[in-house]
């Protein structure tokens, strides 16, 4: 499946700096299979680009590849064969033809020139303000390891830091775009789908081959050569040095402890010293941290959650990482069927929450309510837990919601529980307007159905076909 789509905006930033007078320098970087090299070919189909693709050998073997790019470039067999050692004679070299066209310049997986030579970024640097920046030229320096990437090339102390005209930090395609990769699918297969590969455009091309996602999940996922099995252990090897106990973290997060504490508890590391690798797996858009929506400080907030963020790592922890035994044994059928009998409850169900809430920004944009709100995410105390929390404070408007991943209808039952539960909520008690929004996949009953025709505060969201 060879299909680009969403990424309009990105593709709009690329176009603005290619149109801009003179010279432009664009980093661009994202984590692995995102999609980063398909966007840039995308972008350079048409014009005149130089596409370079760094390896991970010696710096003096990527400088020679580069000139062989170079001479292939500018159709010079002199170049081909010259003795070279130095990068600014090759840039030099391009600077000096004459284009017809502004020249695209792309030096892919960028931060392993850096990883051989740490002065690399520094050499970068002095080619930049020597031979490219009065120039017309634009320069895409894009890679994969998103904390090498930043320290090289974003960061105050890198030699690079202010010279770039734009960065693009290419993420995970959003669910509304999902039907364009399989426009034959309902929106419940689409979900159920999501659920697995996420917004990864590489996942999502495995899973396009198989009209059952069980097959999918057993070819791809559940065989020790299937391209996914040993995913989450190649993207952490990718990223950190302390592979073991960046693991160890998630794992505990995939078992249930996602506060602070519990994690110190689990793994017998104190809180200070768990809070830097924390956040590293943030950065990397593998962890994410909540709050209630309602904490007015949520950095400092002492109810944060913390859970995996990205689709597939949590379907991997959750059935596969505690089957290894099963699947490594050539009992993967019974791995499988485990994941026949829980994949809804226990997986789909939570992601199902996530594309409402991205949903609820689609919504709050197309005017649905009589405000917009500022803040959406969850709400829970001691005694209650709420799916989605959204707030308008300058209104004084709190929007509560519920999902429900089910087959059989929604009923009435669960909007009264839902009012029930606004009522421990503290937000502006007494002074705020309260809206409800629900969210089934298995649609609604017919009493709910009119009870919310009768009200303007009750909106009702079904998933059941498209």
């Amino acid at each position: 499946m060879e299909r680009f789509i969403d990424r309009e905006q990105e593709m709009e930033t690329l176009q603005t700096e290619y149109d801009r007078k003179g010279s432009a320098l664009v980093v661009l970087y994202g984590r692995r299979r995102v999609g980063k090299t398909t966007l840039i070919s995308q972008f350079i189909k048409d014009k005149k680009a130089l596409f370079f693709l760094a390896s991970e050998e010696s710096e003096s073997q990527n400088r020679v590849a580069f000139q062989g790019k170079v001479a292939e470039f500018l159709d010079s067999d002199l170049l081909r064969d010259a003795a070279i050692n130095n990068w600014g004679v090759l840039f030099k070299a391009i600077m000096d033809k004459d284009f017809d066209t502004k020249p695209i310049l792309v030096l892919d997986e960028f931060q392993y020139l850096g990883k051989a030579n740490p002065a690399f970024p520094s050499v970068f640097q002095r080619i930049w303000e020597e031979i490219l920046k009065d120039r017309s030229v634009m320069v895409i320096l894009c890679g994969s390891l998103i904390s090498m990437m930043e320290s090289q090339t974003l960061a105050y102390g890198s030699p690079l830091y202010g010279r770039r005209t734009a960065q693009i930090r290419l993420r995970q395609i959003p669910f509304e775009h999902y039907h364009e990769f399989y426009p034959e699918k309902t929106r419940r297969e689409l979900i159920e789908r999501y659920a697995i590969t996420g917004g990864v455009p590489k996942y999502i091309e495995l899973f396009s081959d198989s009209g059952d996602i069980y097959d999918a999940i057993g070819r791809c996922v559940l065989n020790p050569s299937g391209y996914l099995y040993d995913e989450p252990y190649f993207l952490l090897q990718q990223e950190v040095c302390e592979v073991g106990s960046y693991f160890s973290i998630i794992k505990a997060i995939a078992a249930g402890n996602s506060k602070l504490s519990a994690m110190s508890t689990v793994l017998e590391i104190k809180s200070t010293s768990l809070t830097k690798y924390l956040k590293t797996l943030m950065d990397l858009d593998i962890l994410e941290r909540e709050v209630p929506v309602t904490e007015d400080n949520p950095e400092k907030s002492k109810k944060g959650l913390y859970r995996i963020k990205d689709n597939y790592l949590r379907f991997w922890f959750a059935f596969v990482y505690p089957n290894k035994s099963f699947i490594e044994s050539g009992h993967s059928q019974v791995v499988l069927e485990k994941i026949r009998k829980g994949l809804a409850s226990h997986h789909i169900s939570f992601v199902y929450e996530d594309v409402c809430r991205e949903r609820m920004w689609q919504l709050n944009a197309t005017d649905t309510w009589p405000f917009h709100f500022t803040k959406l995410g969850r709400y829970w105390d001691a005694r209650t837990e709420i799916d989605i929390a959204a707030v308008d404070p300058e209104g004084k408007n709190l929007i509560l919601g519920e999902c429900k991943y089910w087959q059989e209808p929604m009923g009435a039952n669960i909007l009264r529980e839902l009012e029930g539960k606004a009522g421990n909520v503290a937000w502006e008690q007494g002074k705020r307007r309260t809206w409800y929004v629900l969210f089934g996949a298995g649609g609604f009953t017919d009493e709910l159905e009119a009870l919310a025709a009768e009200r303007d505060d009750v909106l009702l969201f079904h998933d059941r076909e498209t």
